[in-house]
């Protein structure tokens, strides 16, 4: 069983000082459990909407919430997402990025081929990525994200994306009719991973594609 530092836990505070001057991950909660991160972060930013005035249009973007454990976390299809505690990484993100609800298909690229980058430069793995929203390592699933968008009428639509990525899972820490199916990142590199490291270059890395890819869309719209 693989046992990471106690340096991994994830803490808000710390990672978003890793995120000053950004869109993604200028502000960061962390649950310690939630029934899924998709869920929550909604809940955060309908509480942020009601308290803003004048309410603007950017409420929120950039929003991350993570938790160490989700109760009923979801993927694809209504399929439901393990999220062993402590074990991976499980988080949302809330933006507007300016693209038509029936266009959330770009997301889902964009993230996933985020965390396909990451993977690879960050470990020297060599993912590959099954659409429509899987990551995977010789031909298991190690990642996965789950785009939820909802229409606003005067404002860009609402976009939540999550992602689970599995880290430091064993083989006994899946259930066994995924035991097959899943991997982690510490099974392909036989050692932990500092899922708060992991957390960081993930983050930068995820807003420097985003504004490259959304941010003038969502300016102009």
């Amino acid at each position: 069983m693989f046992q990471a530092e106690t340096s991994d836990r994830l803490i808000a505070a710390e990672l978003q000082a890793h995120s000053a001057h950004t869109t993604i991950g200028r502000q960061i909660i962390v649950l310690q459990e939630t029934s899924s991160t998709n869920d929550a972060i909604l809940r955060f930013a309908h509480q942020g909407a009601a308290v803003s005035s004048p309410p603007s249009s950017l409420v929120n973007q950039g929003l991350v919430l993570f938790a160490e454990h989700q109760t009923a976390g979801r993927g694809q299809r209504g399929n439901r997402w393990e999220s062993a505690a402590g074990k991976g990484l499980w988080f949302s993100i809330l933006l507007r990025p300016g693209i038509q609800i029936d266009e959330s298909g770009r997301l889902t690229i964009w993230a996933i081929e985020a965390v396909s980058d990451v993977i690879r430069t960050e470990f020297f793995l060599e993912p590959g990525i099954k659409l429509p929203n899987d990551v995977r390592l010789s031909g298991r699933k190690v990642a996965g994200v789950l785009v939820e968008m909802r229409a606003q009428e005067k404002a860009p639509h609402l976009a939540v994306v999550g992602i689970g990525i599995n880290v430091n899972q064993s083989l006994e820490d899946f259930p066994p009719e995924l035991q097959s199916r899943a991997t982690s990142l510490a099974m392909a590199l036989h050692r932990p991973v500092d899922r708060r490291q992991l957390a960081v270059a993930l983050l930068r890395y995820l807003d420097r594609t985003y504004r490259e890819r959304f941010t003038a869309e969502a300016l102009q719209s």
